[in-house]
């Protein structure tokens, strides 16, 4: 299985933020054996994004999107997932109903751009956003399955724990969590400890790493967790 991440917005590919949504996610992934195979990073041109979604939607099984989804003109991510799919943008009155309702409680009247959060793709199914005002979603472009999630991190961190993961365990049970084991050497090089190591049979699902730590070598091994 093949998953993987796009970061989306110009302010992480130009590096004006630091994209620490994508090593969290990578970080829990991991731990329940949907390790990603690839992360990216694409601007906010509706085209670019595309041209991205397309291009992955070819090559994984399942892609998480992050970004893109606020109430302004740059936010370009369901616009750009509908016409990825060839489909229509449509609003969704469930949702509209969640930003009113959100709006009502604050005590202040919501702004007409925040109608744009509840326009999705006709395809798309809705994943909940109890904190925040932009709607995620879960769609297919060509065969892979597509998560659309906020940029917000706690916003996001929310929806990938409690919705997007669980949502992946129904969708693949045969996963099993990973784990991964640390020693930390001294005195040997990284490819000296390399041309050791990995003479090695390792049984299957298991694998060696390397990183250099100065003045350590870090030995990782990962492999299941239940052994």
């Amino acid at each position: 299985m093949k998953i993987a991440m796009l970061s989306t917005g110009e302010e992480v590919l130009h590096g004006d933020i630091v994209d620490t949504n994508a090593a969290w996610l990578s970080s829990l992934f991991y731990q329940h054996g949907f390790g990603l195979t690839k992360r990216s990073t694409v601007g906010d041109k509706q085209s670019s994004l595309i041209e991205e979604f397309l291009m992955l939607s070819f090559n994984n099984d399942v892609v998480i999107v992050n970004g893109g989804l606020g109430p302004t003109t740059d936010d370009m991510s369901a616009a750009a997932a509908a016409k990825a799919a060839d489909c229509k943008l449509v609003l969704f009155k469930d949702w509209l109903a969640h930003l009113e309702a959100m709006y009502a409680r604050r005590g202040i009247p919501m702004p007409d751009s925040n109608l744009k959060q509840a326009m999705l793709p006709e395809t798309a199914q809705i994943v909940d956003n109890p904190i925040g005002t932009a709607c995620g979603f879960k769609m297919l472009i060509n065969d892979a399955v597509f998560y659309f999630t906020p940029g917000v991190p706690s916003e996001f961190k929310l929806m990938a724990e409690t919705q997007i993961l669980p949502d992946l365990k129904k969708l693949f049970p045969e996963v099993e969590s990973a784990s991964c084991s640390r020693i930390y050497t001294f005195g040997l090089s990284e490819s000296g400890i390399s041309d050791k190591l990995d003479q090695m049979k390792l049984p299957p699902g298991y694998e060696l790493g390397y990183r250099s730590y100065l003045p350590f070598i870090e030995v990782k091994l990962f492999g299941p967790s239940q052994h």
